[in-house]
């Protein structure tokens, strides 16, 4: 973890790809980093804007026990199942860092300041039951800048809608496909015209699309690989920057129609493009990469703590490196389908693949908690 006076002597680059437009979250969080100051100290002095959680987030920080001992040995006491205890543990980070950033949320009229939690990926293929988790984790955490992440699944998308004509604010996470994107881009639409018909305040609703970015040249960079051919070689390292700068563009083409501008005139929030999985996955790459090339106005960047220091240290934050790109990136992905190298399947395989990831590192939560409860009341 960084001090301040590390943070206010390298910021130059993150303060730049503010200017730009472009929010700055940070894509983890544990006790300690709260309770240290650190979280605050990126707040003040990094430009970070925002944090997002994901189950192997939780998994890493409550797996090792530190900051939450005495919390356990409490819910050891009462008795409590290891759902619950996972459930107060998360959501009491989660309260308590979305109150380090409630500053923020009230500067920005709650475009910013916000704080992600998701629901049990154990659920993404059951609408029913992902929109009453959502709804108890937003009445859990019980605070205004809590957004409450569903999995862009074909079960996710109706509880995309009715979570939204809730009134709740939500972060619509593991999306790869343009197709999907659009499909998602559409759910937020339809529940904000439902809430809107129930007489709720639309503008109070927020939304960000997170658009899966390293783990596309993962994929696609391995088959690229295996060809080995010149022309599949050139390509490597181009995929995942085509597919989300083609995102933008189908954002832009959504958020100028009119089915949007009957929304915006009552006062409803865009839900912005969010660019999530940053963190590149081949060490040859630059580790600003996913930052350096996707800076566009109205856009989320939400880094791990490694990639917000390389680029607070030497990211090239030049403007915008992504609308004027639209052609260039559909040819990128028209040469990856001419090699054999199927779209469609590489995404579908991937939100697959990142439900799994996701429902893996929740058993090893629940199985370290369990664990953790147990050590606890034998203690006892």
């Amino acid at each position: 973890m960084i001090t301040v006076t590390e943070a206010t002597a390298t910021a130059g680059a993150l303060k730049r790809l503010s200017d730009e437009g472009v929010s700055i979250w940070l894509d983890d969080l544990s006790r300690k980093r709260i309770s240290t100051g650190n979280l605050a100290a990126l707040v003040a002095d990094r430009d970070v804007v925002g944090v997002t959680t994901n189950p192997s987030i939780f998994q890493a920080a409550i797996g090792s026990g530190e900051g939450y001992e005495d919390q356990l040995a409490d819910l050891a006491v009462r008795g409590v199942t290891v759902d619950e205890a996972v459930r107060m543990m998360t959501t009491q980070d989660v309260r308590a860092a979305a109150d380090v950033l409630r500053p923020v949320y009230d500067a920005t009229d709650g475009r910013d300041g916000r704080v992600s939690i998701e629901v049990d990926p154990r659920l993404a293929h059951d609408t029913v039951a992902t929109v009453a988790e959502a709804r108890q984790l937003a009445w859990l955490v019980d605070r205004p800048n809590v957004m409450i992440k569903i999995p862009a699944t074909r079960a996710g998308l109706p509880a995309i809608t009715a979570v939204v004509a809730q009134g709740i604010s939500v972060n619509v996470t593991l999306i790869f496909s343009l197709e999907r994107y659009r499909e998602v881009m559409a759910a937020y639409l339809t529940g904000l015209e439902q809430a809107a018909a129930k007489g709720l305040d639309v503008s109070a609703i927020h939304s960000v699309a997170s658009f899966f970015v390293s783990r596309v040249d993962a994929e696609i960079d391995k088959r690229l690989t295996l060809l080995g051919t010149d022309e599949a070689l050139a390509l490597k390292g181009r995929a995942a920057l085509a597919n989300a700068r083609l995102a933008y563009e189908a954002y832009e083409q959504v958020f100028a129609g009119d089915r949007w501008s009957a929304l915006e005139s009552a006062g409803a929030n865009r839900q912005r493009p969010l660019w999530a999985s940053t963190g590149v996955k081949d060490p040859s790459y630059k580790d600003t990469l996913y930052v350096d090339e996707l800076v566009a106005p109205g856009t989320v960047n939400t880094m791990p703590e490694a990639t917000l220091n390389a680029t607070a240290d030497h990211g090239n934050v030049r403007g915008d490196t992504v609308t004027g790109g639209y052609e260039q990136a559909r040819a990128d992905l028209a040469a990856v389908e001419r090699l054999g190298i199927s779209y469609d399947e590489v995404v579908g395989k991937l939100e697959d693949e990142g439900v799994a990831k996701f429902e893996v590192a929740w058993q090893e939560l629940l199985d370290a908690v369990t664990k953790s409860l147990n050590n606890k009341g034998v203690d006892a």
